[in-house]
């Protein structure tokens, strides 16, 4: 079968140079791991290009028949996973290398940002853009040194030099664990420090926290209300789609703090809150999690609604659970 040559460039805000997707008979499919079915960009990428668009979430695809993926993680595991495995990765989301596989996203394998409109036929099918090695970094100076332990067994070695390297390696070790660790926390936690308190700033000064006091007191301060929170955010159709980002488990959690600091919600509401407004997290990284666990597709197929299915059954029995913990953890008697 014939097939055509797409460059998918960024869009406002995106990241990257743009790829050139050039589908042929062993990598003719088009995974959409976005949740809700075949994001439109996908589905675009398609029918340009004469490739197969997957839904991920429903059907397993092995990554050698994956000529690229297309998702909407703004930051997290998911960005880096296929970038990681080789596969030419497109975010819908304006989202730049982050996250614990940071290293593994490159201009030549990631584009960010990317909507219908920047997808175009091209005729320049030579540069398909080089993959990188699943589960190979790139060469760089911060590359942990050898370990000396496997180095060989020579005679003329003394007991010293054996010590001394093994000493470096171990040092060297946990310098790069160090500079890691740094880096994950410049790219990660601060922003995130910085977007919550942005968000607490503006429910604050806005008094937007008390107009929608009449709408979150009422479910945030009763067991039941945070079920109902917890039911509509673990809905198989809805968790994929709130789960990228944690946008709506950050939203609501500001909402709900903010009131328990104003005394319209009861404190002891925080612990229950807590897995209410976090239960569908994760649910969009199902069929990615087992990607790498190399689940056949049949297992993929069951497993994921099935995970999907248990979070509204776990995320209520979370939420009692905690709401029975919570008996005692706070005194108002001395509180004037």
């Amino acid at each position: 079968m014939a097939y055509r040559s797409v460059r998918v460039n960024p869009g406002e805000g995106g990241w990257g140079k743009g790829l050139i997707i050039a589908p042929h008979d062993h990598k003719a499919k088009v995974v959409s791991v976005t949740g809700g079915g075949i994001h439109p960009v996908a589905q675009r990428i398609a029918e340009l290009t004469g490739a197969v668009a997957v839904d991920g979430f429903r059907t397993q695809v092995p990554k050698e028949e994956m000529c690229c993926v297309v998702v909407n993680c703004g930051g997290t595991a998911r960005i880096g996973v296929y970038p990681r495995m080789g596969v030419l990765t497109i975010d819908v989301i304006p989202s730049g290398p982050s996250g614990p596989l940071a290293q593994y996203i490159k201009e030549t394998n990631f584009v960010s940002g990317v909507r219908p409109e920047t997808v175009e036929l091209t005729t320049d099918a030579t540069d398909t853009q080089a993959e990188s090695r699943p589960g190979v970094a790139d060469s760089t100076p911060n590359q942990v040194p050898a370990n000396p332990f496997n180095a060989g067994n020579s005679t003329d070695r003394s007991f010293f030099l054996k010590l001394s390297g093994v000493m470096g390696y171990i040092v060297g070790t946990l310098y790069q664990s160090g500079r890691e660790a740094v880096d994950m926390i410049i790219r990660n936690i601060l922003p995130f420090m910085a977007f919550v308190s942005l968000l607490i700033g503006f429910v604050v000064y806005t008094g937007l926290g008390h107009d929608l006091a009449t709408v979150v007191a009422p479910l945030g301060g009763t067991v039941w209300g945070l079920a109902l929170i917890v039911i509509v955010g673990t809905f198989p159709l809805f968790s994929p789609m709130l789960g990228p980002g944690a946008v709506v488990a950050q939203i609501v959690g500001v909402f709900v703090g903010t009131e328990i600091a104003a005394g319209v919600i009861p404190p002891q509401y925080a612990l229950p809150a807590l897995f209410a407004i976090d239960g569908q997290v994760g649910c969009d990284f199902i069929p990615v999690a087992m990607a790498l666990g190399e689940a056949t597709v049949e297992t993929t197929e069951v497993g994921v609604p099935a995970v999907l299915f248990s979070r509204q059954v776990t995320g209520v029995v979370a939420v009692v659970l905690a709401w029975l913990a919570s008996f005692g953890l706070y005194s108002t008697a001395h509180i004037k």
